[in-house]
This record gives C-alpha cells, structure tokens and sequence, in this order.
C-alpha cells in the first residue's frame, strides 16, 4: 500500500496511482484528524470522495504517530493525551474514539489504538505495554460492532501484535488477540530500528501463530529484500514510505538494485530507468533527463522517479504472488538475490 498520510501519496494524483494498477493505499488518522477534521470529511461524504480515491483504503489508528511525538504526548489507561504538532492543542485518542474517527473518515480497513513501544525497550515495559494494547484492542472491537459504518459499506477492524523484540511477548500478543477474533491481523511496533534479524525473527514468531485463512499485515516495511523475507514468513500486507520518499530524493529501484539518479554517472545515460520496465517514467523518459531535472530542482522529477516506484513496487509483489500461485516461490527468490545488488 502506498501511503497517503494526509489524503494524498505525495507528488502523485490518484489516477497515476491506479493506472499503474495500485487498489489499495493508506491514510492516517492523526493526521486527518487535525487537518481537515473530520467534519469537513463529513460533508464530503468520507475520505474515498474527498481524495477522489474509488479504491480500497486503510487507516492507522495515529498509535503510531503518537508514539514518534514521544515529548508531546502522555499514555495512561484510558488512552492518549497528546499535543498537535501544528498548533500545540491538547487532544485525546482512546480506543472508542479512534473508531470513531475511523468511521467518520471512511477507511475500508481500520486499525485498533495500540501502544507502539520504541527500539530498544526493556521486557518489563514491553509487557506492561503489552497489557495495555490487548485491552485497548478489546474495547476497540466493542465500539467497532456497536459503532455503525456512516458511508454505507462495512469496514474490517485489524488488531495490532505488538511485543517488541522478546519472542515469548509477540507469542503471549498474538494469542490474547486472536481470541478476540478480528477480521485481520498487524504486526507492529517493528521496522523502528532494530535490526533486520530481529524484524525477521519478531515476524516469523507472530505469523506461526496468526490465522493462515485471515490478512497478515507487517507495518511499516520495508524494501524489496524486506518484503521478501516478509512474504517467505507468511505476510500478506504491507505499507512504507519508501517508494516515493526514496524517489523524492532521485532513488530509484530496479530488478538489479537501487540507481542514484543525481549522480554523475547517469549524466549522459539516455536510457530509461529499466529497460523491460513498462511504467509511464521509463516508456518516455531517460535518466540523463531525470538527473538533469534534479539538478535545476524540478518538481517533475520527484513525480517521475517516485511513480516508478510505485509501479515496481507493485509489480514486484505481483510476481511474488504469481511464483506463490505456481508453486515456485523458492526459485523465484533465489533468482531475486542473484540479480539484485547493492546501490548502482
């Protein structure tokens, strides 16, 4: 899913998105909900018609968010108190109110208010936090069956595994969770620092035990080596920022690696980007003029970098679907790694 945070992917319209055949992308609900509010997403009939996005949507609770504004906010039983980082106002997430707000924005999959524990933390914090998340999530899936869509569609509510990185803590997470029984599953609070074997080792623990018949969302991940493994351990869902703030910065991804379009190098390349590559940057433009447009600071080729991108971003996880589907995920992996290196 790209992300949306505030109704929009940066730097791209929403039909440059689906025609490079995206169905899904992602909002956030702190955001939205202190710009524009929720009584301006109100009148416009919900985030769908205001961002004229027709396709599948999904929210963060702002859980997240709250947790990066670690010096603005206060976690207590009830909830969040937390500050705006626009005007300094005082505001209150709890796990009733997010679903509200999730309604009012219209977000076709929700997201419980969970407690996102930084990198590193002790085991005692982490199963306090613990605590705190499985309690919030009941209540969250209380007001979720008591809190009727306004939009006219139904709207799945996901819980969030958290744990940090203590094995036994992802494991007690997922068990209190699934017994509650929500239509999907995330697996959060990992992709904050810690390093890649514990992202693998935390996500492997929570998928043996998540239910194979229900979504597996890994938040916040990652790049292509990431989704990978992610996907070999059983993940289904994924989000990042990656595709388009990498490509605001001239990055760009290939089947072979990263390209750094600023540099020299590409100077006098007037080749596309990928050759084989059948998105709108690569069938019109070449990287010497890409590069060119970074050098005298054009907005254009931010979008043009960043729309290749989503467009292998997308690809890429189509293929792993069809090798899954083939039963050839393994070959196609190991083909993977042959062929992608390190930033060109």
């Amino acid at each position: 899913m790209p992300i949306g945070t505030q109704g929009t992917v940066k730097g791209l319209t929403p039909e440059e998105i689906s025609n490079v055949g995206v169905r899904m992308i992602l909002g956030n609900t702190y955001h939205l909900y202190l710009r524009p509010g929720l009584e301006i997403l109100k009148q416009a009939g919900g985030l769908h018609k205001f961002a004229n996005w027709p396709f599948a949507m999904l929210t963060d609770s702002g859980g997240y968010q709250v947790f990066s504004l670690a010096a603005l906010r206060k976690i207590h039983a009830e909830g969040v108190r937390f500050q705006s980082h626009i005007d300094g106002s005082y505001h209150e997430f709890t796990p009733e109110n997010v679903i509200e707000k999730q309604r009012a924005i219209g977000a076709d999959v929700m997201m419980v208010l969970d407690e996102c524990p930084p990198y590193p933390s002790s085991e005692t914090y982490c199963a306090e936090s613990n605590q705190l998340t499985a309690a919030w999530a009941k209540r969250c899936k209380n007001a979720w069956t008591s809190q009727p869509p306004l939009y006219g569609y139904d709207q799945a509510l996901f819980a969030i595994v958290q744990g940090g990185v203590y094995p036994h803590l992802r494991q007690l997470s997922a068990r209190q969770l699934i017994e509650l029984d929500f239509p999907g599953y995330a697996i959060g609070g990992l992709a904050v620092g810690e390093p890649a074997d514990l992202l693998y080792e935390m996500t492997g623990v929570t998928t043996e035990l998540l239910p194979v018949e229900k979504p597996r969302y890994l938040m916040g991940v990652g790049k292509p080596e990431n989704l990978v493994e992610a996907v070999r351990l059983g993940v289904d869902m994924f989000d990042c920022v990656i595709p388009t703030r990498n490509g605001r910065k001239g990055q760009a991804f290939t089947r072979t690696g990263t390209l750094n379009l600023r540099n020299a190098k590409f100077k006098e390349l007037f080749e596309p980007i990928e050759q084989d590559c059948q998105c709108y940057t690569c069938q019109n433009y070449s990287c010497a003029y890409i590069r060119h447009l970074f050098q005298a600071g054009e907005l254009l080729g931010m979008r043009l970098v960043s729309l290749h991108n989503i467009y292998f971003f997308h690809t890429f996880m189509a293929d792993m679907r069809k090798a899954i589907l083939s039963d050839n995920f393994e070959g196609w992996r190991k083909v993977f790694y042959a062929d992608y290196n390190t930033a060109q």
